[in-house]
């Protein structure tokens, strides 16, 4: 078994095993207390290319107006006026920004989800970030929801996001917080913890120096509280609620 000696976040190699998960080994690293995956095909055993199909691209209308929300508050940093949103899957917030005037740009490794956007007349790039080829500078604001954790080195797409910003430009990005309350009482039940498809679920102290290391200052970190419905799930199922538990939020400027 080839399994990963080091956190993803601070490249710390002393780990304690917090559970297991299938044919996962789930750990937490010793000094950023970050939770992340190793086993016998952590890296490489999740297919994205048909992730998404039309029942979960649609998105309810609450959710949407919150990223309009979201999207006028990225008001301050548009100079260029070039939007990237990184790992875009249903395009909702590409929508959004889209509607507020932006040039927006989306990123996407899933084939289904590009096809989709296309046909609805967005700019989509089918690949990663690094095939892509934009200019450096490029985009006065990228967003990242939701895909940190799904990298297998997210240290190498943060600095490909930071070559892309203008200077002053702005990282918006969620990612699921792996030292909040819902890991510490759920444990490898948690519905974040979903190898192979998360990776690596981050701490707050471990976010940020992965962050730093990319050169992004201006770090601002908030998170949320526990999740109600997964732990009703929990105890009644024997299994947590797929729900959206987005609880840390990192508002980054280059």
């Amino acid at each position: 078994m080839n399994e990963k000696s080091y956190c993803p976040a601070c490249h710390e190699t002393q780990k304690q095993l917090r559970g297991e998960k299938g044919d996962f080994k789930v750990y937490v690293c010793q000094k950023c207390g970050t939770l992340y995956i190793a086993g016998k095909k952590a890296a490489t055993s999740f297919n994205y290319d048909d992730y998404y199909d039309e029942g979960n691209l649609a998105i309810p209308d609450f959710v949407e107006r919150r990223l309009t929300e979201i999207v006028r508050s990225f008001e301050k940093y548009r100079q260029n006026n070039r939007f990237l949103d990184v790992g875009c899957g249903a395009g909702t917030l590409l929508k959004a920004a889209l509607n507020e005037g932006w040039q927006a740009e989306g990123i996407e490794v899933s084939r289904s989800s590009v096809e989709f956007l296309r046909k609805q007349g967005m700019k989509v790039f089918h690949g990663d970030l690094s095939a892509a080829q934009f200019s450096e500078g490029s985009f006065d604001v990228a967003a990242a929801a939701e895909i940190l954790e799904h990298i297998p080195e997210p240290i190498n797409v943060l600095k490909e996001i930071y070559q892309v910003l203008r200077p002053g430009g702005l990282l918006w990005a969620t990612t699921p917080h792996g030292k909040g309350a819902s890991a510490r009482l759920l444990g490898v039940r948690w519905t974040c913890v979903a190898p192979p498809e998360h990776l690596h679920l981050f701490s707050v102290k471990g976010i940020k120096n992965l962050l730093e290391e990319a050169k992004f200052r201006n770090v601002r970190i908030s998170t949320q509280g526990l999740n109600p419905f997964e732990i009703i799930h929990t105890l009644r199922n024997g299994k947590v609620l797929q729900a959206e538990n987005k609880e840390i939020n990192k508002t980054d400027e280059r």
